[in-house]
């Protein structure tokens, strides 16, 4: 008789309605999947009908500033928000001001609750951002480091060192920038729409390719999050990638004036895209722009949903649930329809999960076992009450929900 360290029994995987399997997870590693399977588990899970998923991804997420709401004020989320973006830079100016505070003990602290919060909703890969300049120094890359260190086994951080500030208008931020990716950070991270003139945002991707080539790290940049379609530093990442060679490597958030862009602009971006294989990360509940998801998918281009804030200068709410953001993302996105369901759940698993080029994922035999198990039968039920999972498995591992509430400062 087969012993594995997990049993889940009586599940239900995507796309097989009514049809109930069992899970077993064994040496950290999903074991084997099928109908009543033979075999002992030292922990059995009954699902009870419940949707059985491979975990949720979170590609975008502003780790060093999770609730710092009450220092930033809201003059930053009114220009953000106001004016179909037109003063998004200022906000950028206006925010800063909560770095004059920063330091690693208190920033760490409130990561540690925010990726408590990820496990809990099982949530266990998060690119996270740090911001990087001589305001905020390296003091929100050392927090994230740490947190990505003690969290290892559990969640998994991919650590961004990101010029929030700019790097051509921000002197001193490049190399800020390269410490920090010495120390450990896993992503370069760069704003490049941010400065001034066309020959300085081409000059600010340059540094971030660079960088990223002298350490192999992979890109993100936020691009052209601002209500202006004749902002075009997306085309101009993609065509970066293309000439260094790391196509699959960049990876595009926000993206937000491409709601303002002409059909014509469009249609010679797409393919751009696709041959760099750049995908996008969307997060439609905090501005009132958003990527264009359907022609993006409709192209083939992958597209994927993030939290992006959590309670700071930008965004008030966030919990580090995806399935949240999912819900929030079909009203925007108004994708309602049965096959925009399944698609938007793909855009919180699989796909972001090939956004942070996470290539050994998904629930199937042999996969590292990073599983949820729902307290509801499928997709559209998951989305519909969007509530934490009943199991989470992270690793092969069982997470214990208790610990994981009291770590997030929620009560027992």
């Amino acid at each position: 008789m087969e012993r594995y360290d997990i049993l889940i029994r009586r599940g239900v995987l995507r796309g097989r309605p009514g049809e109930p399997v069992d899970v077993a997870v064994a040496g950290g590693r999903v074991a084997a999947i099928g109908e009543r399977l033979a075999g002992r588990g030292a922990t059995e899970l009954d699902a009870r009908g419940g949707l059985v998923t491979e975990s949720f991804v979170n590609p975008h997420l502003h780790l060093c500033k999770v609730w710092t709401a009450s220092m930033a004020g809201d003059a930053a989320k009114a220009a953000y928000h106001g004016a179909s973006m037109a003063h998004a830079a200022d906000a950028i100016d206006l925010a800063a001001k909560v770095k004059a505070n920063y330091h690693e003990s208190w920033i760490a602290e409130n990561a540690r609750r925010a990726v408590a919060l990820a496990a809990l909703h099982g949530n266990l890969h998060i690119r996270a951002l740090a911001d990087v300049d001589t305001k905020a120094r390296l003091e929100g890359v050392k927090a994230l480091l740490r947190v990505r260190d003690e969290f290892r086994g559990v969640v998994a951080l991919q650590v961004v060192a990101f010029a929030q500030d700019g790097i051509v208008r921000e002197p001193g931020a490049a190399a800020l920038m390269r410490e920090a990716m010495r120390l450990g950070a896993d992503v370069v991270g760069g704003i490049p729409w941010i400065e001034a003139t066309a020959a300085d945002r081409a000059e600010h991707v340059r540094c971030c390719f660079d960088l990223a080539h002298e350490f192999g790290s992979d890109v993100s940049m936020l691009l052209d999050d601002v209500g202006d379609a004749r902002l075009r530093t997306l085309e101009l990442m993609a065509r970066a990638a293309i000439e260094r060679g790391w196509e699959g490597r960049a990876l595009a958030h926000h993206c937000r004036a491409m709601a303002l862009y002409d059909d014509a602009y469009l249609g010679e971006l797409l393919p751009l895209l696709a041959r760099a294989r750049v995908p996008v990360v969307t997060d439609p509940h905090t501005g009132p722009l958003h990527a264009r998801v359907r022609e993006l998918a409709e192209a083939g281009i992958t597209v994927c949903l993030g939290q992006d804030d959590i309670s700071d200068a930008y965004y008030p709410f966030g919990r580090n649930n995806l399935l949240e953001v999912a819900f929030l993302a079909s009203h925007l996105l108004w994708m309602t329809g049965r096959a925009d369901i399944d698609r938007l759940y793909d855009m919180i698993t699989t796909a972001a999960a090939q956004a942070m080029n996470l290539g050994d994922f998904g629930l199937a035999v042999g996969k590292p076992a990073h599983l949820v198990v729902l307290d509801v039968p499928d997709e559209l039920e998951a989305l519909r009450w969007h509530a934490p999972p009943a199991h989470v498995v992270s690793h092969g591992r069982l997470l214990d929900a208790a610990t994981l509430r009291r770590q997030a400062g929620l009560a027992a």
